[in-house]
């Protein structure tokens, strides 16, 4: 079943027919979803939003305005951290949202983030974090137990922030957890790296892709997965008509991850609510007997989840299957010899340690 928000973003046009109440909740669900940028962006460029009422197009033009405020502090953050990084010889290698904008793609038109995320190796993680650090990246208010499981069980260090600017910077060392099911090579992360500015890099495209559908599938809040699944749809339209050997093995490259079930799922999922024109032949080479037998289970859960979180699009036993999602998530995450203790450790800080207010980490 469809909604509004879905409808605009693939016909902009079908927008002028829609009422007052209706366009009422159009703005609102784009802004829970964190795609009312986007979708502002898709209004104007097909010609509609100077043909919407004023009221209306207010709402669009403030989201503009924030997203290219947004664009403006990125750039100057960007900047900084590449400074701090190259004082040790490491690049600045950008992940997920700041990577899109940075690298001037499609898919960051209009894309909102909440942190940066960048790519580092391993072995360099201690000297990445020294030299941020010196620039002005603190550590929050973090656990000592928290501490330790970000950098024993996790992908990437506790988050840091800037003392003056209160932006959040995720350092990342691998795409999933080292306790995660597949056993994801990282170095091989590194081999295919592409520079979109001056000492500023990005993963591959076909990496971008896989890493995307991976983070949206391995993730257990799914308060942002419609605008996740947008940006998987946005680089599966754009990427082919700039490389048009794109679709040619990036069903190889995810099994070399060992991410191929990740790249299914994303591939299917934004064919089934974006209607993104994958190959058919890319989509048989990606299925299996047991993707396709957890099918009609996984649609059940997914179907749902790719809705934005608004009144108006819940579907019937929506809030089950999030419930369900996220402790796939935990699940996929980590074995349950360490998620039970880890769960239980922090329930009981939760319970009895008042002073423990950092976010969940697991």
């Amino acid at each position: 079943m469809s909604f509004l928000l879905q409808q605009a973003l693939l016909n902009p046009c079908g927008t002028l027919n829609l009422d007052a109440n209706q366009l009422g909740q159009l703005i609102s669900q784009g802004r829970s979803a964190r795609l009312l940028a986007s979708l502002a962006l898709e209004l104007r460029n097909a010609g509609v939003e100077q043909r919407l009422p004023l009221a209306v197009a207010r709402h669009l033009h403030s989201a503009i305005a924030i997203h290219e405020k947004q664009k403006k502090d990125l750039q100057y953050d960007c900047e900084k951290i590449r400074l701090a990084l190259h004082t040790v010889d490491e690049k600045l290698i950008l992940l997920k949202g700041a990577a899109y904008i940075q690298a001037n793609l499609g898919v960051g038109s209009g894309r909102l983030i909440t942190d940066i995320d960048i790519f580092v190796p391993h072995d360099r993680i201690e000297t990445a974090e020294n030299a941020l650090k010196k620039a002005g990246w603190q550590s929050g208010n973090i656990s000592a137990y928290d501490d330790h499981y970000y950098r024993k069980w996790g992908h990437e260090i506790p988050p840091l922030t800037n003392i003056r600017r209160g932006t959040t910077l995720d350092v990342h060392h691998n795409i999933l957890p080292p306790t995660s099911g597949p056993n994801v090579n990282a170095g091989l992360l590194f081999e295919h790296l592409v520079e979109v500015a001056p000492g500023v890099f990005t993963l591959s495209w076909k990496d971008m892709v896989i890493h995307s559908a991976t983070h949206l599938f391995h993730e257990g809040e799914f308060h942002h997965g419609l605008r996740d699944l947008w940006d998987l749809d946005r680089m599966l339209r754009e990427f082919p008509q700039h490389d048009t050997h794109f679709w040619e093995g990036l069903v190889a490259r995810a099994r070399e991850l060992q991410l191929s079930n990740s790249l299914f799922h994303g591939l299917n999922y934004a064919r089934r609510v974006f209607a993104t024109p994958v190959p058919e032949p890319v989509m048989k080479e990606a299925s299996s007997w047991s993707r396709t037998l957890r099918k009609p289970v996984m649609d059940l859960l997914f179907l749902r989840a790719f809705r934005p979180d608004h009144p108006d699009c819940k579907l019937p036993f929506t809030d089950a299957a999030l419930t369900a999602l996220y402790i796939r998530s935990h699940y996929l995450r980590m074995p349950l010899y360490l998620l039970a203790p880890h769960l239980i450790r922090k329930a009981w800080l939760r319970r009895f340690d008042r002073s423990d207010e950092t976010p969940e980490t697991g």
